[in-house]
């Protein structure tokens, strides 16, 4: 049967997940091949070098910077707090005493009698890499971490804000087509991935934030209202690094738009059930797409590290989401691959599909126009 390849899109509720939990320099691994390990676990860590701050002490204490290691009540090695003496001059009789006090606790690594300048360095700032999802690991990245492997419900998104958080899957919406507002979302969303419907207002997604939701997932938003709700322009290609206070999970596009029916009753059945999200989003090369992950904890994680299927590209009666107008958003599914090129409406001449979206009618959609869901 003839096929072609396009992006792909998950949304199963049986899948195997791989996730990689890597240091961003160096550290100690906390975990062997085969361990079984929750979400928050901490599966590596490490330090990164504090910053560090030079200080022109003997312009402070008024000296030549030859004579500062006279005044220096530290030493090179010495640990310090924010504050805390420096160095003093002895001043007249007591008196008019000039004095330098530390700007950070950390070490003081340098004292320079030609610039006149001490530098502290700050505290080294611990990191933690936890396991993000229940799992076995299944392999140990030497001194940077490891690969988590786990059977699990996937539901990805084509646009997302904020990080990876945890919580219990919550149900805002009863229908996917219905509009969120603050009036759905309650103080018992806190700490909760919320599931709402076709879209999101920007009331009720401050609510979400004001409420503490740990996530926010919906159909649709409007992009014009990200800058009011962030305060500056966020680009699309690439995102995640957001402190909105929630992270928000878009599952079809900007505006209006109903949530996927099979995307919404998949998210329906896992209500109760804890949830792995993360809003990073990347549409240039090295594809990274939002994602909602809900583990099996009852089912048998294979011990190896499973490949990952070979793409098997859209055939006849695959489900495809138009990822272009005048069909952005709609989902149907692939009703032939005709192998002669056709002109659209661009006037360009392209290699199409025809897709029944379940009107009764049959449209004919540039190739590169659309993206298959995984089921």
């Amino acid at each position: 049967m003839a096929a072609i390849f396009t992006p792909g899109l998950t949304v199963t509720e049986h899948h195997i997940v791989q996730k990689t939990r890597q240091l961003p320099l160096e550290g100690e691994v906390m975990v062997s091949v085969g361990d079984m390990v929750k979400s928050d676990d901490v599966v590596a860590k490490t330090s990164l070098p504090g910053k560090v701050f030079p200080v022109n002490v003997a312009n402070q204490l008024g000296i030549d910077p030859g004579r500062l290691s006279t005044y220096m009540r530290k030493k090179v090695g010495d640990s310090v707090t924010k504050d805390e003496l420096l160095a003093e001059t002895p001043g007249i009789m007591g008196f008019f005493k000039s004095e330098a006090r530390a700007v950070v606790t950390g070490t003081l690594e340098t004292i320079s009698n030609v610039t006149g300048t001490v530098i502290i360095q700050a505290d080294p700032i611990p990191v933690e890499i936890d396991a993000y999802i229940n799992g076995r690991v299944v392999s140990v990245i030497e001194s940077e971490g490891c690969v988590v492997q786990a059977m699990a419900t996937m539901v990805q998104g084509i646009f997302g804000l904020g990080g990876e958080t945890k919580g219990l899957i919550a149900m805002a919406a009863s229908s996917p087509d219905e509009v969120i507002g603050p009036q759905h979302i309650t103080a018992d969303h806190k700490g909760k991935v919320v599931i709402g419907g076709a879209y999101v207002t920007i009331e009720g997604l401050k609510k979400a934030v004001e409420v503490g939701a740990a996530a926010l997932v919906t159909g649709g938003f409007d992009y014009d209202e990200i800058k009011e709700l962030l305060g500056y322009e966020v680009g699309v290609a690439i995102t995640g690094g957001e402190d909105l206070g929630t992270t928000l999970i878009v599952t079809e596009g900007f505006g209006q738009i109903g949530m996927a029916p099979a995307t919404f009753e998949l998210l329906q059945k896992r209500v109760g059930k804890r949830a792995s999200v993360n809003g990073a989003t990347q549409i240039r090369a090295g594809v990274i797409r939002p994602e909602i992950v809900v583990t099996f904890d009852d089912e048998e994680v294979p011990e190896e590290l499973v490949a990952p299927p070979e793409p098997v590209g859209i055939t006849e009666g695959d489900l495809i989401r138009g990822i272009r107008a005048p069909w952005f958003g709609r989902i149907g599914t692939v009703s032939g691959l005709p192998v002669k090129p056709i002109k659209v409406g661009s006037e360009t001449t392209v290699r199409v599909l025809a897709v029944d979206f379940g009107d009764g009618k049959t449209a004919l959609l540039p190739r590169s126009n659309v993206e298959r869901i995984e089921r």
